[in-house]
């Protein structure tokens, strides 16, 4: 028997929550969701109107084309390996189009808070945003679940605490960099080793007077193409134990790359596989021709300088925080749900432990793509819904989530990135898994129970 009782809200619009959209659609399931933008798409809608976009105006995928698509819909042939954001934005579209659910999304609105009634029952409380920027008159709806795909980088994050002094110049986050335009002839200090920080140090060179590159530890930056092939390709199979990929990596990594000393970037603490990795095929070449500068991390703020833990000083006119997001629920109580210091255990990245009927889709940080996980996230809440697929005991969830939770610390390196970090393919293999097993466990409880004319049956998609 199903378990959904009304109808469900899913919350936004973009790459996460459409894909969770045309899994309801194809289920059966009446829905509603509901974008606060005017357009599909979240992150990779450049200037989007809601303001919560991150994309830039150059910014290419950092994970290849084929390894991005949702697995019914691949991407057009003629997309290169690494699309252009707007290419990103035209496939989004089209998937909604080609599975036929645009009617069913509800834009320019925003959820502004959920507030749970009883078991699987909500109340959502939406307001209509018009052109001006204003908001409309709060309407109350209830459902009986509520899916969040309300994506996590989009509230930007900054070092904690801040660095001590004052700083004279100009200060953004990476979230509100456009191009490198306004920084002309300037001195740029980019702050972080993440993707964003050395696509934005890359660019801002080739424009600025000076960039200087600085972070509190080393990453290991790996190119898009190895060997010919995106590097995202290589070692998929979800069968390789995580100690083999590791050393197969680092033995790749010293073929392509070798000590990163040579660029003058710092040589990591850790070992590749112990941190989100860093992705640029550019990065390396700039450093080498001395168009940027590597400083380890800033001591202190003075004025129009900058110290760092060296000793050494720099004149800077701009600071660009590239330190991550901050993972948010607006609509949510704090003390119903939130993600203190970006932590929020959930079994497998989607059901919390406490609460039945809300369910994410899309929060996770993997090690390649997230939209075909979204995609099989969506799948599964679905099963679920129709009573297709039961979840274990509540106690076995825990001990999952808690073995989870351990495997990632031993794994990562302790920061606020990786606090619910996955292996793409390892990921999809345990989902397949663990929905087999669910099957079985509600195969089992449907049998032990007595049929009876008000009973239904449901098939899962």
């Amino acid at each position: 028997m199903g378990r959904l009782n009304g109808r469900v809200c899913v919350i936004g619009a973009g790459s996460s929550g459409i894909t969770a959209c045309k899994a309801l659609h194809q289920a059966g399931l009446p829905f509603d969701c509901f974008e606060i933008s005017d357009r599909i798409g979240g992150n990779w809608v450049f200037e989007n109107k809601n303001g919560m976009s991150a994309a830039y105006r150059s910014l290419h995928i950092n994970t290849s084309r084929d390894r991005m698509a949702y697995s019914d819909f691949p991407m057009p042939a003629h997309y290169p390996d690494f699309p252009h954001h707007s290419l990103i934005a035209q496939y989004f579209e089209a998937y909604v189009d080609h599975f036929g659910f645009r009617s069913k999304l509800t834009f320019n609105t925003r959820v502004d808070h959920v507030a749970k009634l009883g078991p699987r029952r909500f109340a959502v409380t939406t307001r209509p945003r018009h052109d001006d920027g204003s908001v409309g008159e709060p309407l109350v709806r209830e459902y009986g679940a509520v899916l969040v795909a309300n994506g996590h980088h989009w509230d930007p994050r900054f070092p904690t605490p801040p660095f001590p002094g004052t700083f004279h110049g100009t200060t953004l986050h990476a979230h509100h960099y456009i191009d490198n335009q306004p920084f002309s002839g300037k001195r740029v200090l980019v702050v972080g080793m993440g993707n964003s920080a050395m696509d934005i140090a890359v660019e801002c060179s080739q424009v600025a007077a000076r960039v200087v590159l600085s972070s509190r530890r080393g990453a290991h930056i790996v190119p898009k193409y190895l060997f010919g092939r995106p590097l995202d390709t290589w070692m998929t199979s979800p069968h390789w134990p995580p100690w083999i990929k590791e050393r197969v990596g680092m033995l790749l990594y010293k073929l392509a790359v070798g000590d990163l000393r040579r660029y003058g970037l710092p040589q990591p603490a850790h070992r590749p596989m112990q941190a989100h990795p860093t992705i640029s095929s550019d990065i390396f070449l700039r450093m080498g021709s001395g168009d940027i500068v590597y400083k380890p991390n800033i001591r202190s703020l003075c004025g129009e300088q900058v110290e760092f833990v060296d000793g050494s000083r720099q004149d800077i006119d701009v600071m660009i925080y590239c330190t991550g997001y901050n993972v948010t629920f607006p609509f949510f109580a704090p003390d119903f749900i939130s993600a203190t210091d970006n932590e929020l255990p959930l079994f497998r990245r989607v059901f919390h432990p406490d609460i039945d009927g809300v369910y994410f889709i899309g929060l996770l940080q993997p090690l390649g793509a997230i939209m075909p996980l979204a995609e099989a996230q969506s799948v599964w809440v679905c099963e679920y819904l129709q009573g297709t697929y039961d979840l274990p005991e509540n106690a076995a969830m825990r001990a999952d989530i808690a073995a989870e939770i351990a495997a990632m610390r031993r794994r990562y390196v302790a920061s606020a990135r990786h606090t619910m970090q996955v292996d793409f393919d390892q990921y999809l293999h345990a989902l397949k898994r663990e929905c087999e097993r669910g099957r079985r466990r509600a195969a089992t409880r449907s049998h032990a129970q007595p049929t009876t004319s008000h009973s239904t049956s449901t098939s899962r998609p």
